[in-house]
């Protein structure tokens, strides 16, 4: 029998960019086109660790697309004026977890969904916990919104950036009332 070379792909090209914005210092990183990660730490030495630690191999090059175009869609966000972001995603996880990612993404701006809610929505309603873990892994912040993602009872619940930055971006799209300055 006569085999047929089997071709080799070249290895997924990792780019990525440090840069501010109003959540703090922003981790993006792109795989051959399509943003992979995306993660908000309050100080450059933290979001440069983010990096260090879960994408190693990644290279600086703050114009691989689409980090331009992440960059812009969260300024506008965060200014306010964008409500859906259209970039490119490539979110790598076991199938549980993306089921609970691209339910997360069906999750308008301005709503918030239960733990319960999500984890019937997605067909598994015993699996609250699951949807829980899978919040916390979710590998692009913000742009698949798992902030939007509460308590049953209406707390805000964890967040991998913490319930600071929780608060504000629900404060943000109107969710919960803006806190009065010193209170």
């Amino acid at each position: 029998m006569r085999r047929h070379p089997v071709e080799v792909l070249p290895a997924s090209r990792l780019r990525c960019d440090l840069f501010q914005n109003a959540l703090g210092w922003a981790a993006a990183v792109a795989r051959d086109g399509a943003l992979a990660g995306l993660g908000h730490h309050p100080a450059r030495e933290q979001a440069a660790a983010f990096l260090a630690r879960h994408w190693p191999i990644a290279e600086p090059d703050p114009e691989a697309p689409p980090l331009p175009a992440v960059r812009r869609q969260l300024d506008e966000y965060l200014a306010g004026t964008r409500r859906v972001f259209d970039v490119p995603l490539d979110f790598a996880g076991t199938g549980f977890q993306r089921l609970c990612w691209e339910a997360l993404l069906r999750i308008p701006y301005g709503t918030t969904r239960s733990y319960g809610e999500l984890a019937r929505e997605i067909g598994r309603p015993a699996a609250v916990r699951a949807v829980g873990h899978a919040n916390h892994d979710n590998p692009i912040g913000v742009i698949i919104p798992c902030h939007r993602v509460i308590g049953a009872d209406g707390s805000l619940t964890g967040y991998a950036g913490g319930l600071t930055m929780k608060r504000a971006l629900l404060e943000l799209e109107g969710v919960v009332p803006r806190a009065l300055p010193g209170v």
